[in-house]
């Protein structure tokens, strides 16, 4: 692969997605003690990033396979997206959801047209379901995070932000299904020079981090975060990018991820969910890990989306 691959993929979902803001906070640069850019894909159409990846990868079916539709699991963000794309390009969607999904979520689905599938909220449910109706419908089914259109629309975010701060020392980013940081990585390293990729991780979901250390790839007993969308494990075509392009994994609490979310919130007056929340937090834990670790640097965040239940806020 090269780095016209992304390039292609950029122009051809560019007429269906939204370039978003790249945004400043002076409270957090002092903080952090460095330069910070976020790039807000709060404000991406679906109200996350994930649109770019379901958009190139329907875009990459032939006619007779967008003809009988797609399918896929997701808990919400990529279950809205491939609604959103999937409407935008005249294609059916099938979206496999389970019961535990934010409703905020799943409205959002049935906006766009999707139709829901609920499931039993486990990983195995999940796919079992997808399964049976791609079978059923003949629909192609899409994967969150573990297919390579999929994380090369992703990577697409980091091209826009590196168009606009070519000179990023590094890029922080939550970690869930590995998608985005996987494309993250992929634009970083063919648009970004040095800069250095560091994922967010919850500790109560960190099987990413403990993948790392032994080199394959790991699963989580218990997945008790507020970070809904990273309660998925990476996959074999992510896994390999992620552990050859991403620097370091920085394993956060609960509390740190309701303070972060918090603090942007209230200072940037910007709604992030807290998936997004958990790269900020990583960061701030990071400079108080070591104060002069981030000294002079340009530091780039992937604030990934804004789908929050407003009923359901821990703060």
């Amino acid at each position: 692969m090269d780095k016209k691959v992304l390039l292609d993929s950029h122009k051809r979902i560019s007429p269906y997605i939204h370039n978003t803001p790249v945004l400043t906070s002076r409270l957090i640069n002092k903080i952090v003690g460095a330069e910070v850019y976020f790039k807000t894909e709060n404000f991406q159409r679906a109200g996350a990033f994930k649109i770019r990846g379901a958009t190139n990868a329907i875009l990459q079916l032939s006619d007779e396979q967008r003809a009988k539709g797609v399918v896929t699991h997701s808990s919400g963000n990529f279950a809205q997206a491939v609604s959103l794309a999937a409407e935008s390009l005249g294609v059916t969607a099938h979206i496999v959801m389970p019961e535990s999904a934010p409703k905020v979520k799943k409205n959002g689905v049935l906006e766009y047209g999707g139709i829901i599938h609920e499931c039993e909220s486990t990983l195995e449910a999940r796919q079992a379901t997808a399964d049976r109706i791609a079978k059923e419908t003949g629909a192609v089914f899409l994967h969150p995070s573990n297919d390579m259109d999929v994380i090369i629309g992703q990577g697409t975010a980091t091209m826009e932000l590196l168009a606009e701060q070519p000179d990023l020392n590094m890029l922080f980013c939550p970690i869930g299904g590995g998608g985005l940081i996987a494309g993250s990585a992929l634009a970083a390293k063919y648009f970004g020079g040095n800069c250095k990729v560091i994922a967010g991780e919850p500790f109560e979901a960190d099987d990413a981090y403990r993948s790392m250390l032994s080199g394959k790839i790991e699963g989580n007993e218990t997945v008790n975060t507020i970070a809904d969308g990273l309660k998925t494990n990476l996959g074999d075509k992510n896994f390999p990018i992620i552990k050859e392009l991403v620097s370091k994994i920085v394993r956060v609490k609960e509390d740190e991820i309701i303070a972060a979310m918090k603090l942007v919130w209230e200072r940037m007056k910007i709604i992030i969910e807290p998936s997004s929340a958990v790269a900020v937090a990583a960061l701030i834990h990071e400079s108080r890990r070591d104060s002069d670790f981030f000294s002079g640097k340009k530091i780039g965040v992937i604030i990934s989306g804004g789908n929050v239940d407003l009923g359901q806020l821990p703060f």
